[in-house]
């Protein structure tokens, strides 16, 4: 079979009626062309098919327009829907996303990570495993400097990097001070690891409420499960099991939740009559629960989106001037959502 021959920059140019170097200031921006005359060579280049060599325009302009992702747990709802943000604005901003999944949070080959995508010459990345144990010691404004500009999601501030999170321990406290206001007295937790950085957050936000209303928040009243549907079941029987009296439980995600309740409606306790319960996280299905979830929304995409506009602001920044660009920090603020699960007339 014979092989279409590959068509050029110059083919476009003359195809569109102008010089070659008048096609690649359309294509790079780097240098105005009129709109009636962009439109010629698009249309050029859709009717030739041609496909423009990335990899010699970014050693060209020193940009790859890549992005390069290191995430985990896409399993769970919270990574996944933060990437699905991401992927949005990266193709919003004409940005290709380059994906590295860890398989543990606490891995320790970040430096082969972080050789392969300067190897593969991404303008920026977004780290967005969560901060688990001393998986961030590895960080410091030294080794920040040597690398594209860095993001980093869902961690505890630290002196030169960027940050963009959600205030888990606002979260928190709205979800408890919920419980406080509509009268419940002796309200449980159930924690994902306590390893994780937003886990401790969450479970200060909750203590914080309760101290500030005068009400326990001793040890027995805190379970620790690992995020999935059967540790929230598990925990709640634990839960009730040390304190027959509680009369709500903030559970750290909507999977726990899911499972607290499952273990309520087979063992005879009636959700919200006898126990209140609110989650933390607002996944689509919470709303159907049975009762229909309380719970605490994050703004997930949202947190992807803004990540990759922080990063692409870093990146432009970088390119005009010598000086290294400053670290931001973004606190994206979530918001209680009253269902049934706690007894409140749904707002």
């Amino acid at each position: 079979m014979e092989r279409k021959p590959t068509v050029t920059i110059i083919d476009v140019a003359q195809r569109a009626g102008v010089s070659p170097g008048t096609v690649s200031n359309a294509l790079t921006g780097k240098r105005p062309v009129s709109p009636e005359t962009r439109e010629r060579i698009f249309r050029a280049i859709t009717e030739l098919g041609y496909q423009p060599n990335l990899v010699a325009r970014s050693l060209v302009n020193r940009s790859s327009k890549t992005i390069g992702v290191v995430a985990f747990g896409l399993e769970f709802y919270g990574p996944s829907r933060t990437l699905v943000g991401i992927e949005q604005q990266a193709a919003d901003l004409g940005y290709s996303l380059l994906l590295d999944l860890l398989h543990r949070p606490d891995s320790k080959d970040v430096e082969a990570v972080l050789d392969e995508l300067i190897a593969r010459r991404v303008d920026g990345i977004i780290w967005a495993v969560h901060e688990v144990g001393d998986n961030r010691s590895w960080i410091n404004e030294r080794r920040l400097h040597s690398l594209p500009p860095v993001i980093f999601l869902t961690m505890e501030p630290r002196p030169g990097a960027s940050i963009v999170s959600t205030d888990n321990r606002t979260g928190a406290r709205l979800a408890t001070q919920h419980l406080i206001d509509i009268g419940r007295r002796n309200i449980g937790i159930i924690c994902g690891p306590s390893s994780w950085w937003e886990v401790r957050e969450r479970l200060a936000g909750w203590s914080g409420a309760l101290g500030a209303a005068g009400l326990e928040s001793s040890p027995p009243l805190i379970i620790e499960a690992n995020w999935t549907a059967r540790s929230g079941e598990d925990a709640i029987k634990t839960l009730l099991e040390r304190r027959p009296n509680i009369d709500a439980v903030f559970a750290c995600n909507d999977q726990m939740a899911l499972g607290a309740l499952r273990y309520c409606h087979a063992n005879g306790r009636r959700v919200p009559d006898d126990l209140s319960i609110v989650g933390f996280d607002n996944t689509p299905e919470s709303a159907y629960f049975w009762p229909a979830l309380t719970t605490v929304r994050q703004h997930l995409a949202e947190l992807g989106r803004v990540a990759v506009n922080e990063l692409h602001r870093q990146i432009e920044r970088r390119g005009q001037s010598k000086y290294p660009v400053p670290p931001v920090s973004r606190v994206l603020q979530p918001e209680l959502i009253v269902r049934e699960s706690s007894g409140a007339k749904p707002e």
